[in-house]
């Protein structure tokens, strides 16, 4: 992080006071009839804006909503309901300013939410000209938006460049320390935990993490494909057969660091997905050929249970079976207890593990739950971040 400016190392001086401060937030919360149904990413953007204000600067504050298209602002892309829940966050008036690319007024100790930036012609293209407007408003850009960090857009990269200072947030700030712990100086073991239906979607993550990882558990379809390649049968489960050959090489790289990939001894199958389906549990090589595999069975989630146990630090990214229905939720549920039970440092990220995280009630437990779910799985691959990269190429120059 020492290549980074932070906000709050701006904010411990007096760089602040009086100044224009523009923060890209991650606001993109979920609405239902204009009405916000889940406000954790707007919580999460408070302590950037209270720090700013504190420090007595004037605090403009923009994020993206939805999938809008550039040049209009329909209904349905308005941040006006962020803004009522912003100022009753943060105890004070938001104002929603809307087109304001070209200027806006602004005073001391106020906070201004600039109306949804993907509405900008040629946000999504990061053109220059509309970066260079936009640096323009401001005497400090701060971007604490890691959920966008994987993206290059006018304000997640363009701004940086020519605002007169760029720096990052409190909550892109954690977000770096916490996976730099995970991935640069683990505590060993380190174990990662890769869940999801396709191994296609996931194999230059599994691979990346082949080089680093002392134990990489696969679950969900993922581990379908792993036990093909392991010579077993699935049955009629979600698999990449024309994957057989990546996971195969996987297990080969770890095998040949002396780590391993576990395979389940057990499964738990239906013959239909549905909520209703009658779950069995079976041996892994007892599957029959009209057999869905859709959890881990109870002995190969106890051994992974025991892994974890035993685990320094722990990268969490998706379920181990379709957790959503009770029947196949056994195998997630004991992974994420074992997870909140490990003394071990534990870093989750991606929208099933945070359902998974909210079903079983571990918030507290987890060492860091990543607000990111692109920008974690990329971050985990060893890609550069566009929006960390411009800020560490402006702390140097």
């Amino acid at each position: 992080m020492s290549t980074i400016k932070t906000l709050t190392s701006l904010a411990k001086t007096d760089a602040l006071a009086g100044k224009r401060v523009f923060i890209r937030s991650d606001l993109n919360v979920p609405l239902k009839d204009g009405v916000i149904t889940e406000d954790t990413r707007i919580r999460a953007s408070v302590p950037a804006i209270r720090m700013a204000l504190d420090a007595g600067a004037a605090v403009m504050v923009t994020s993206h909503l939805g999938r809008p298209t550039e040049g209009a602002v329909s209904k349905e892309d308005t941040l006006a309901p962020v803004a009522n829940r912003l100022s009753q966050l943060l105890g004070q008036p938001v104002t929603l300013l809307t087109n304001w690319v070209d200027g806006v007024t602004t005073s001391s100790g106020q906070v201004y939410l600039l109306e949804n930036c993907r509405c900008n012609i040629g946000e999504k293209k990061n053109d220059p000209e509309l970066a260079r407007k936009m640096a323009a408003l401001c005497d400090v850009y701060v971007n604490d938006a890691f959920g966008t960090a994987h993206r290059a857009e006018a304000t997640t990269h363009g701004i940086a460049k020519y605002a007169a200072i760029a720096c990052a947030g409190p909550l892109l700030e954690a977000e770096l320390v916490a996976l730099g712990r995970a991935l640069q100086d683990p505590r060993r073991p380190l174990v990662a935990i890769v869940g999801g239906s396709k191994v296609s979607t996931k194999l230059s993550i599994l691979q990346a993490l082949a080089d680093k990882v002392d134990q990489l558990v696969v679950g969900g379809g993922i581990a379908n494909t792993f036990m093909l390649a392991a010579g077993l049968s699935i049955g009629k489960s979600l698999a990449e057969p024309d994957q057989v050959d990546q996971a195969r090489a996987v297990i080969d790289m770890m095998k040949a660091r002396g780590a391993a990939v576990p395979i389940p001894v057990d499964v738990v199958c239906a013959k239909e997905f549905s909520a209703s389906a009658v779950a069995t549990v079976k041996a892994a090589d007892q599957v029959a050929e009209d057999d869905l595999i859709l959890d881990i069975g109870p002995q190969t989630a106890n051994q992974l249970a025991a892994i974890l146990g035993l685990a320094g630090t722990i990268v969490w990214n998706g379920p181990v079976g379709v957790f959503e229905i009770d029947a196949f939720a056994n195998g997630t549920k004991v992974v994420s207890q074992a997870i909140a039970d490990s003394p071990g440092f534990s870093i989750a990220g991606g929208g099933d593990t945070l359902a998974a995280i909210a079903k079983y009630h571990i918030a507290d437990k987890v060492g860091y739950i990543s607000t990111g779910g692109g920008a974690f799985l990329e971050f985990l691959e060893g890609k550069t971040l566009p929006a960390v990269e411009i800020l560490q190429q402006r702390a140097q120059a």
